[in-house]
């Protein structure tokens, strides 16, 4: 099929700025902690683990792996950041979504094209513009977005996308059962021992873009609760949750550490009603 691209912009100097202090630490934020983070587990540590559905009166949210969600609505699937994980039979009648964030390998496998092809569903893709496919997309109906944009979709979708930190977007979903935001790699990534200025810029690109959706309500999101940040774990999911008012949040980019999950109730009890344990939950109603 001919690429279906959405009509874009030019990157901003916000992107430019963004990029610059990415190259400087983006090999160093590769590994876990002080001791592993030289060690490259980012590609090779994580398990296919248990697919878990959580059942809502509006929607059911599955959880693959790392950052990749499935979720079902009325008239098609969506996917989110697809790594590893099996996917449930699928509806052949509803058409599926295929949302990637940006080019990392934990966040654009195109193996979910080919599960997809296996069980003979329809699909397109809507991807983040850094990432880099054209043989494989060539054959592939899809579309590319860049951040801070605004964009409808089939299925009266329409999309949102703001600047990640890191790379590409997170995006913003308004469907006819409700708002959903996924980060992608949109965090504060504050890295102990990296820059105090570089670890300063990206909190203050987290900020400004979170300040985007202030106060605005979700019915679910998706957002990075990452150990390898260490005593920064929680920074980016405790800004959020102080300045987005959602229903239900679902904890991702654990690296097959769900105890951070625990540890987050733990020492912030007050948020235990509005945050999913993402590895556990069952027919939960959303």
């Amino acid at each position: 099929m001919k690429q279906s691209r959405l009509p874009i912009s030019g990157p901003s100097l916000t992107v430019n700025v963004v990029q610059l202090i990415l190259k400087s630490i983006q090999s160093r934020k590769m590994g876990v902690s002080k001791g592993a983070r030289k060690q490259g587990r980012e590609s090779d540590s994580l398990h296919i683990e248990k697919v878990e559905v959580f059942t809502g009166d509006i929607m059911k949210v599955t959880y693959l792996n790392h950052s990749g969600f499935l979720l079902e609505l009325e008239d098609c699937y969506i996917i989110f950041d697809y790594y590893r994980g099996e996917l449930p039979p699928l509806n052949k009648e509803k058409e599926v979504f295929v949302f990637c964030s940006h080019a990392h390998g934990d966040h654009y496998n195109p193996k979910v094209f080919s599960l997809l092809d296996g069980q003979g569903i329809s699909y397109q893709a809507v991807l983040a513009s850094d990432i880099r496919d054209k043989k494989r997309l060539s054959e592939i109906k899809h579309s590319f977005v860049e951040p801070d944009k605004n964009y409808p979709l089939d299925h009266g979708i329409q999309l949102e996308t703001l600047l990640s930190n890191d790379s590409g977007v997170a995006f913003i979903l308004k469907t006819k059962e409700g708002s959903i935001y996924h980060a992608g790699d949109l965090n504060d990534w504050y890295w102990e021992g990296e820059p105090e200025e570089d670890n300063r810029r990206l909190r203050e690109i987290y900020h400004r873009e979170i300040s985007r959706i202030k106060g605005r309500h979700f019915d679910l999101a998706f957002v990075p609760l990452d150990p390898r940040l260490e005593a920064h774990y929680a920074d980016g999911i405790l800004y959020f949750l102080e300045n987005v008012d959602c229903d239900a949040v679902f904890p991702m980019h654990y690296w097959g550490e769900p105890a951070v999950i625990q540890r987050f109730l733990t020492e912030y009890p007050k948020y235990r009603s509005r945050i999913k344990n993402t590895e556990t939950a069952k027919g939960e109603k959303l």
